[in-house]
């Protein structure tokens, strides 16, 4: 299957929707986009979540990983990194990269942001660590996109960015919708073209 893995976490819904236009762009190009995300951390010890969630995409697994072609990551900023959430759930990955099962698959990363200048980028390269280590390719978004250059709102050459405004009630912009989809896209057709050379070499 030529799925690629849309891992987000998201607390107010802007990320979950970057995840969906980020699918959208994926699943237009030749890829199924497997969307899932990870559980809250509770500050209290004992308590668990259910294995299933109450609304949204599935919780992730390792298998998740394992069965994908490629690999998106979106995280909100919380004080220019990931969320502790998602952060966590990479803490758990260790089986995977032991196995090297994500060493050359492609990945991109993508956030959101209350303010502009609120660590969008900083962000983005704190979800690349975790990548770098699975071994995987990242990739970006290239200034081919001339959205890039005339953006007010979201967008890096490191990934896919939103701006929600101090309520994060802020809605994704034409520009930003249109990033997340060029990532996507991006995405689906590197890791087919990533396929399709594994294929020749094995013949």
């Amino acid at each position: 299957m030529n799925d690629i893995l849309v891992l987000y976490y998201s607390q107010h819904g802007a990320t979950a929707e970057m995840a969906k236009q980020i699918a959208i762009g994926i699943e237009a190009n030749g890829c199924g986009a497997r969307i899932r995300t990870v559980p809250n951390i509770s500050t209290v010890t004992e308590a668990s979540e259910n294995a299933i969630p109450e609304s949204g995409a599935p919780y992730a697994t390792l298998e998740d990983m394992q069965q994908c072609i490629a690999l998106a990551v979106g995280s909100p900023t919380r004080f220019g990194n990931m969320a502790s959430e998602l952060k966590y759930f990479f803490d758990q990955t260790s089986p995977v990269w032991l196995a090297g099962e994500m060493i050359n698959k492609p990945a991109v990363v993508f956030t959101s942001t209350s303010s502009l200048h609120g660590g969008q980028e900083s962000t983005l390269l704190s979800m690349m660590l975790p990548l770098l280590h699975h071994g995987m390719q990242i990739i970006g978004i290239p200034y081919s996109e001339t959205t890039l250059l005339k953006t007010k709102t979201g967008g890096t050459p490191y990934g896919a960015s939103h701006t929600a405004g101090i309520e994060s009630d802020q809605p994704l912009s034409d520009d930003e919708i249109t990033l997340c989809k060029a990532l996507g896209k991006r995405l689906a057709l590197t890791a087919l073209a990533q396929l399709n050379a594994n294929l020749i070499r094995a013949n």
